[in-house]
């Protein structure tokens, strides 16, 4: 079977700073695979490279099997590579549904100026409504984003990214800045994806990271140090050296 994620040999450095350094490592089909490091590890060169808004110095980039090394942005998204990141991107005057609609629309490869349609077209909205209610959101769904919760908003960003039906979504630190319970609660939102979407997640809280990966890339200093199970990465001495420590 085709991995939905193939790096090769993938770098990039910024002056004398090798940020990337000939990283290789696959996503398979339906799996939730993790990327952990220390801070200055490379994680978000890594994630640029693979959404297209770095491009590699060396290395090649497979998604299904297609090149898209030398891709756009907007190409690699209409092929199915979708993305949420550390920090919300929502319209906030916009109600929740306006906000998914708008990203139903995009998928179609019509144009975001058409706001008009996206608050009144039916074949946008709908589909608009089942993201939301996949994120737990349907009861919110008239609710300006700047009357959201912090956590409410993680959930509304992930609902758009899903209405863009990905193939691989690459969740960007998606509980970032959530208190305890918001953090569990979109735990259990990506553990309910499991099966129906791949999944290549960045985050520091190790709770979620254990919780939801099927297996865990390491970085350290733009380098691959392992990939392995949970089990196995959480027990590696390596791993606990360089970044898990008294975590593990």
């Amino acid at each position: 079977m085709t991995a939905a994620l193939t790096l090769t040999g993938l770098t990039k450095s910024f002056g004398a700073l090798r940020a990337t350094d000939n990283v290789t490592l696959s996503v398979e089909a339906n799996e939730r695979h993790a990327i952990i490091g220390p801070n200055g590890a490379g994680k978000s060169t890594l994630i640029g490279q693979i959404t297209g808004e770095i491009r590699p110095d060396a290395g090649r980039i497979a998604f299904f099997g297609a090149d898209i090394t030398g891709w756009s942005v907007p190409k690699r998204a209409l092929a199915g590579l979708g993305r949420s990141f550390q920090i919300t991107q929502l319209c906030a005057d916009f109600s929740a549904l306006d906000n998914v609609a708008l990203a139903v629309q995009a998928q179609q490869g019509h144009s975001w100026r058409f706001l008009r349609a996206a608050q009144s077209d039916a074949s946008l909205r709908a589909p608009a409504m089942e993201a939301l209610a996949r994120v737990g959101l349907a009861a919110r769904a008239q609710t300006r984003v700047d009357a959201l919760s912090h956590g409410e908003r993680r959930q509304l960003e992930l609902a758009a990214a899903l209405a863009m039906n990905p193939r691989l979504l690459v969740l960007d630190e998606p509980m970032a800045g959530m208190g305890p319970q918001e953090s569990e609660r979109m735990i259990g939102i990506l553990q309910a994806l499991r099966g129906k979407v791949t999944m290549l997640l960045v985050e520091h809280d190790m709770d979620a990271v254990f919780a939801l990966a099927d297996r865990i890339s390491v970085l350290v200093n733009g380098a691959l140090l392992t990939t392995g199970d949970p089990a196995a990465v959480r027990s590696d001495p390596a791993v606990r050296a360089a970044y898990l420590g008294g975590e593990a």
